[in-house]
């Protein structure tokens, strides 16, 4: 847990005003010639030391309050000392608040002013030998202040963007978990919706077939059940241990629509696809089969066709429900449509003679 800003503030300004009262005591007592110090200087370099408590308020203000006062104690004939490193400190932070422009102008304001109640004082144009140096101070200062400024922003605006880019890939991350659920427990939940309606229709009348529907409504719920523990191992440990589906593992959602009592026909091979092709292949053929099941009027049949070309990878999902109509984009589509994106590939759904068809095309780097 960091210190709290106005710890840094008291901080800098008692350091600042010891150093200046520290220095000038030292001066009048070793310097041969040198003003003795008194409580009259004490209390003014203290006072003008203590002004930076309110600099990152008024930092415009507070540098002429500090100039004006320094160059006094400078005309007062009081003992020498360094109390020009306040209203330079105050210049500095007024440049960092305030930019180059305004700490420029106001300096040059400053500058004049001090010349003008020189004129008035001496009742001479002439300028002394310092006042050069008030330039070269002046300059070099917002320069260090801006130099200072714009290196700040440089490092804000690269946080700015560390910050949007964590936040993109955390959203990333959790929209890749929402369609790993959304997947996972919509083709469980249909399959075993069907498997339930079938045991309840034949549980009186034919008790081995609705023993078998129940069968099939455990093996469905548990192979649900572990999926969703091993996506939700990612969001408890943050690591990635999500599933790695592959259509290797596609057998077992052929025989879930088949135990939903479609026929399923299968044409080609995938082969051996890359893992991301391969795990987003995988979800989409889940969800093309849980839509058959769930919204399809009526089907009997459902062709998978896989086809595998140089540079790339098709799949065609397509079923005979009869009658139906194009479908409002829901998670589904959406999901499957994002995955092939994802990839540089591309995802169609809808109405076809006879049925409904997803086709799918993913590309697969590195082949030709």
């Amino acid at each position: 847990m960091g210190w709290p800003p106005w710890v840094g503030r008291v901080v800098r300004t008692v350091v600042v005003t010891g150093f200046v009262l520290g220095a000038t005591s030292g001066a009048s007592r070793w310097q041969p010639g040198a003003t003795p110090m008194t409580p009259l200087a004490g209390a003014w370099l203290a006072a003008t030391g203590l002004t930076l408590l309110a600099v990152h308020r008024f930092p415009l203000t507070i540098f002429l309050v500090t100039t004006a006062s320094a160059f006094g104690y400078y005309a007062s004939g009081l003992p020498g000392g360094p109390i020009i490193v306040v209203p330079t400190i105050a210049l500095f932070l007024l440049t960092r608040q305030r930019g180059p422009l305004t700490a420029g102008i106001t300096g040059a304001v400053a500058l004049a002013v001090l010349y003008l109640a020189h004129i008035v004082a001496t009742a001479s144009f002439a300028l002394e030998s310092g006042a050069g140096f008030l330039v070269v101070w002046l300059i070099a200062v917002i320069g260090i202040g801006t130099a200072v400024r714009y290196q700040l922003d440089a490092l804000a605006a690269r946080r700015g963007q560390a910050d949007e880019h964590r936040h993109r890939l955390a959203e990333q991350e959790r929209l890749r978990i929402a369609r790993e659920v959304h997947d996972v427990v919509a083709h469980s939940l249909a399959m075993i919706n069907v498997q339930a309606g079938v045991a309840a229709h034949v549980a009186d009348r034919r008790p081995e077939q609705a023993k078998e529907a129940l069968l099939n409504i455990k093996a469905a719920s548990a192979s649900a059940l572990n999926d969703l523990r091993a996506t939700l191992a990612v969001l408890r440990s943050g690591q990635d241990k999500a599933p790695a589906p592959s259509l290797a593992q596609a057998r077992e959602l052929l025989d879930h629509a088949r135990d939903a009592g479609l026929t399923v026909e299968v044409h080609g091979e995938p082969g051996v696809l890359p893992a991301p092709v391969d795990a987003a292949a995988y979800r989409i053929l889940q969800e093309s089969l849980t839509n058959v099941v769930r919204h399809a009027d009526r089907p009997d049949r459902v062709d998978v066709r896989w086809d595998r070309r140089p540079g790339t990878f098709t799949m065609t999902v397509r079923d005979d429900g009869r009658g139906t109509a194009r479908p409002a984009p829901g998670h589904g589509l959406r999901g499957m449509a994002e995955r092939a994106t994802a990839l540089g590939g591309r995802c169609t759904a809808g109405p076809v003679d006879g049925g409904f068809e997803v086709s799918v095309e993913l590309p697969i780097e590195g082949e030709a």
